[in-house]
């Protein structure tokens, strides 16, 4: 049977296993045990607590829970003894002593640095793959959704689907042709707060150059453009060879034939070969430069003017990755005389007027023609020659030519005694080859005739009445008819003193210059 002592003993042990079984529903922390002297004063110093900041500044709040709370009191970090003239502490008794802190939101969320760091992403990532995770951290243990921010330039190539897993996925397809370079603003944003702290983090996406585009011939010839990014056709190269050319390497125009990688950063090696148009072999290409050679000639440029070959650049290491332009190779005649114009000057004429448009006279009222011979053509007319203009003073809206060398004037626009000097160039579209002239027009008042020739006869006359100018024309007939007269006289007188034998060398076809043979001698008369 127990003694009441015994009893005593066993209930105290009780409680204390109690108080150690409450306590242990406290997580974290660490378990404080001092000892006091019994009968110790009131304020006696239990133990100090070991924490950061101050209690009572807001962000820390100390109190003491349990049933033997009552015992003690806080001031500041430290634990004093709360007893009193009726109530002092016994020997015989332990008691545990639990501090309870509790949580303030005190801290801010922070993205870890290594999950914000720049990315590098290729364009050929497909739509709805994940990018990158973000993680972020809050000191209070709150928990963080994450979400993107929609007004920046580039967030509609970014989304997060679980916002509180962090997790950026890609919305939109990549291009590195048309955007290097993406920047995507993310916020991690306390949810379960009255606060509702956030903070931002800005990830810079870089995307790397995908195997995704065809060789392109060069140069480019834009169709469309979009920004930088441009859409265009292959050039049509060309050139021309004489039924004379052998074994000759081709220079086409634009010039070389030429493929690029359409990836930039890439540039994956092409190889070059002709398709079609290249019969019995006339043509060799170089697989590794694109430089085509004549290997034959042509025989008859009359049956076979020109050839068109298709040219094919593909990748190396992919031949499904091609591009097809187109190479013409006309046949001409060997050219050996190049343009030029008769007159370096020709001189125009146009009448004061309303009209908006005249042609350009010259002398004598006689529509101006400007045009280039070519002697390489039996009548002097090549009709590969382009003509242009460009004015040395003066305006160059107010002329054209026109490919047959006339030229046109906006009349309307001039006024009398305007002068013009124009620049004519005549150009062989076949061989290349230029000639230049001048063109000196001149506006004349409304009723003043265009000069008759260039000597001013017209002047001369219009200054002298009509009896003056008959009694010079008689001079001139008289002075012409004696002239002729006596160059007859003079050519009979001539025939009359030659040499008879001179005479006798004309009648037989001989010069008279030409001496007379040896006469055969008997020797060799047989």
């Amino acid at each position: 049977m127990l003694t009441p002592w015994r009893l005593f003993l066993c209930q105290m042990a009780l409680n204390i296993f109690y108080h150690i079984a409450k306590a242990s529903l406290c997580l974290g922390g660490q378990d404080i045990f001092a000892t006091v002297r019994e009968n110790s004063p009131t304020g006696e110093i239990i133990a100090n607590l070991s924490i950061n900041g101050d209690p009572g500044a807001g962000s820390i709040r100390l109190c003491l829970t349990g049933e033997n709370a009552n015992w003690f009191y806080l001031e500041g970090r430290t634990i004093r003894l709360n007893s009193s003239f009726s109530r002092t502490l016994d020997r015989e008794s332990r008691y545990r002593i639990m501090v309870e802190i509790l949580n303030e939101n005190d801290n801010m969320p922070y993205f870890l640095e290594d999950t914000i760091q720049p990315r590098y992403i290729s364009e050929l990532l497909t739509v709805n793959s994940m990018v990158f995770t973000v993680k972020a951290r809050d000191g209070d243990g709150d928990t963080i959704t994450y979400m993107t921010d929609k007004s920046t330039a580039d967030a509609s190539y970014f989304r997060i689907d679980l916002p509180n897993s962090g997790m950026v996925i890609l919305d939109k397809p990549l291009d590195y042709e048309t955007k290097t370079q993406l920047q995507v603003v993310i916020f991690a944003v306390e949810t379960a707060t009255k606060e509702k702290y956030s903070t931002t983090a800005t990830v810079t996406v870089n995307v790397l150059d995908g195997d995704d585009q065809y060789p392109q011939f060069q140069p480019c010839a834009p169709v469309y453009e979009d920004g930088d990014h441009n859409i265009c056709t292959n050039p049509v190269y060309s050139v021309n060879i004489t039924d004379t050319d052998e074994d000759a390497v081709l220079y086409f125009s634009p010039g070389p034939i030429h493929a690029e990688d359409g990836d930039k950063d890439i540039l994956t090696p092409l190889f070059y070969s002709i398709l079609s148009g290249n019969e019995n072999g006339r043509f060799t290409i170089d697989s590794k430069t694109g430089e085509i050679s004549l290997k034959q000639r042509v025989e008859n440029r009359l049956l076979t003017s020109s050839f068109r070959l298709r040219i094919m650049a593909a990748q190396v290491n992919d031949p499904k990755k091609y591009s097809v332009a187109t190479a013409l190779v006309h046949v001409v005649s060997e050219n050996r005389f190049p343009p030029f114009f008769n007159k370096t000057v020709y001189k125009g004429f146009l009448i004061e007027s309303s009209s908006p448009a005249t042609l350009v006279t010259t002398y004598g009222n006689q529509v101006l023609v400007v045009q280039a011979i070519d002697r390489d053509f039996r009548d002097g007319i090549n009709p590969k020659i382009h003509y242009t203009m460009q004015p040395l003073t003066g305006s160059n809206k107010l002329y054209h030519i026109t490919q047959d060398g006339i030229v046109i004037a906006k009349t309307d626009q001039l006024r009398a005694f305007d002068r013009h000097i124009l620049e004519v160039i005549a150009t062989d579209e076949e061989s290349g080859e230029t000639a230049h002239a001048s063109v000196d027009i001149e506006v004349l008042q409304r009723g003043q005739p265009v000069p008759r020739s260039p000597f001013g006869e017209e002047r001369l006359f219009g200054d002298i009445n009509a009896g003056m100018a008959g009694g010079i024309a008689v001079l001139v007939l008289i002075v012409a008819v004696t002239v002729l007269f006596l160059f007859i006289w003079l050519a009979k007188r001539r025939r009359e003193t030659r040499d008879p034998a001179d005479r006798g060398a004309v009648a037989l076809g001989k010069h008279p210059n030409v001496e007379a043979s040896s006469p055969i001698s008997p020797r060799h008369a047989l």
